[in-house]
């Protein structure tokens, strides 16, 4: 059985036929909301007046601004790596170096010699994807999807590279045997 109502709790209005009670709020709410107020004024002082905190916005500003740094750096660095790649290395370590990455990596599709196999040959005067040193670097990092040719810069260090282009560079004018047709344009070396 419903407990009687006490006639001093019904406030003046209702609606639709229902009359509201003027009840007091459980002690427990009313706790939390007090905190809720204390939290949100130590909130505000920490984030935004004492400069101890950081607010989110200044936290989205400070990465974006390491992002900024990083992918500065990325690109000083490879300015800075843009010389090795400007013209092919003749020095012997670096050739052999470019060698084994050489035989480890691609003479599956070029054979060891060069000749080409499946890939083209490297050391005739045809070229598919132009002649130039800096050609040869570009197809090495970037690949010719469309050939079958996968990108290496993601495998291999900027060094690797270099080297693997210098060797193939050093390719070119050799005569190995039973070479693959000739693919490509035709310049002088």
């Amino acid at each position: 059985m419903p407990e009687p109502i006490d006639e001093s709790t019904l406030l003046d209005h209702d609606a639709d036929g229902i009359k509201e009670l003027d009840n007091n709020l459980p002690r427990w709410w009313l706790w939390l909301f007090y905190i809720t107020i204390i939290f949100s004024a130590g909130y505000l002082w920490w984030f935004y007046l004492s400069g101890f905190g950081s607010s989110s916005q200044l936290r989205f500003e400070r990465a974006a601004y390491e992002a900024h740094l990083a992918r500065r750096d990325r690109l000083l660095l490879a300015s800075a790596r843009a010389d090795i790649f400007a013209e092919p290395s003749t020095d012997p370590d670096v050739l052999a170096r470019g060698r084994g990455v050489y035989l480890a990596n691609c003479a599956a599709c070029h054979t060891e010699t060069g000749a080409g196999q499946i890939g083209p040959n490297l050391t005739d005067n045809y070229f598919i994807h132009g002649p130039t040193y800096a050609d040869t670097v570009r197809v090495i990092q970037y690949g010719v999807v469309e050939k079958g040719m996968i990108a290496w810069k993601n495998q291999l260090r900027p060094d690797d590279i270099q080297a693997v282009a210098s060797y193939v560079y050093s390719l070119r004018g050799t005569n190995p045997p039973n070479p693959k047709a000739p693919e490509g344009v035709e310049h002088p070396l």
